[in-house]
């Protein structure tokens, strides 16, 4: 793949509106009632609407085969990264959406009209800091009033923070520029920036198409976690919900497919994208998300990340994250939990 059609291919992986809700930034304790059960056999004129990121959840479910027979209709709508998803399902644009670590903390913070339905887990491999190969930075402490790229509010920008704090460092230590993943990396590319803090693909991408080099991955650092995000308009619409219990069941089962049959998953995820196939193993060996149970431990380490950016003031405020967790899904979701250490 060319240069140019990387560019290309990164900017369409970063489009998407990014929606703009008003929502409270009180973080008080909202217990949802669970609606009637409704078979799926009358889910015929539900509609649900699924935020995505470029060859995530669709690609996914179209490659196990999860998207076919679906008794309700599912359209999807892409997005740059997990902040405009939270702010699209607050605002009624989406009724869910799996996103990294990070999102789901910032949307609490804003007081968003999301809870956490289902959890996924990886080493956090694909979540990396890069900087051109050349560079005299070989540390986290070198960073130290370096220009660092990210995306406000996703994995990465988790990553970094956590990072910083490893080194001893805050955000206040070096030059923080928030961007999305197409403008990072032509930054990165024309020697805009010092370093990158992304996530795969674009991770994988840029390792194939730039010369750069990992100066350090998330993982032992960063949790690993992504969360898939509901809106509280569709936990509480008997049908929505009723789709929504079938549609996690979806998501983990085509990803444990995937983890079964890697080699058929690489090709397809590579098609659905366009991307050499090469770059397709490398990022999905390492980025593939797991489903795992939303346990008192994923909560604890979570509430810690957002302690973590409520001290740094990338946040206004410390939001407590069980607050926006609602595990009315667990039962259903047990069977495809990976509990493996």
């Amino acid at each position: 793949m060319k240069h140019s059609r990387a560019l290309r291919l990164l900017s369409v992986l970063a489009a998407g509106a990014l929606l703009t809700a008003c929502v409270s930034s009180r973080d008080t304790k909202s217990e949802l009632a669970v609606p009637q059960s409704v078979p799926l056999s009358d889910l015929a004129g539900v509609t649900l609407q699924v935020g995505d990121q470029k060859g995530g959840t669709e690609s996914l479910l179209r490659a196990a085969g999860e998207l076919d027979n679906v008794p309700y209709r599912v359209q999807f709508s892409t997005f740059t990264s997990g902040p405009p998803q939270v702010e699209a399902a607050t605002a009624g644009k989406i009724d869910f959406a799996v996103t990294g670590n990070t999102p789901p903390i910032f949307g609490a913070a804003a007081g968003a009209k999301i809870r956490v339905v289902s959890a996924y887990s990886n080493e956090a491999g694909g979540d990396q800091i890069l900087v051109p190969a050349d560079s005299a930075i070989h540390s986290v402490a070198d960073l130290r009033g370096k220009k660092v790229l990210a995306g406000k509010g996703s994995s990465a920008h988790g990553h970094l923070l956590l990072q910083l704090q490893k080194a001893n460092l805050t955000v206040k230590d070096i030059q923080l520029v928030f961007l999305q993943p197409a403008d990072a990396f032509t930054a990165l590319s024309q020697g805009q920036a010092d370093a990158w803090a992304i996530w795969d693909p674009y991770t994988a991408l840029a390792q194939k198409q730039l010369k750069v080099r990992t100066l350090v991955t998330a993982e032992g650092v960063s949790n690993g976690y992504g969360f898939g995000i509901a809106s509280v308009a569709a936990l509480q619409d008997a049908k929505r919900n009723a789709a929504l219990a079938d549609f996690v069941q979806r998501v983990a089962r085509a990803s444990a497919w995937a983890k079964a049959h890697p080699q058929q998953w690489y090709e397809k995820y590579a098609a659905a994208i366009g991307i050499d196939p090469a770059v397709a193993q490398v990022a999905q060996s390492r980025s593939l998300r797991l489903a795992i149970p939303i346990s008192d431990e994923v909560v604890a380490s979570e509430q810690q990340l957002a302690d973590a950016f409520a001290q740094s003031g990338q946040i206004d405020h410390k939001p407590t994250f069980s607050h926006f967790v609602d595990n009315r899904f667990g039962d259903v979701l047990s069977p495809f939990w990976n509990t493996a250490k």
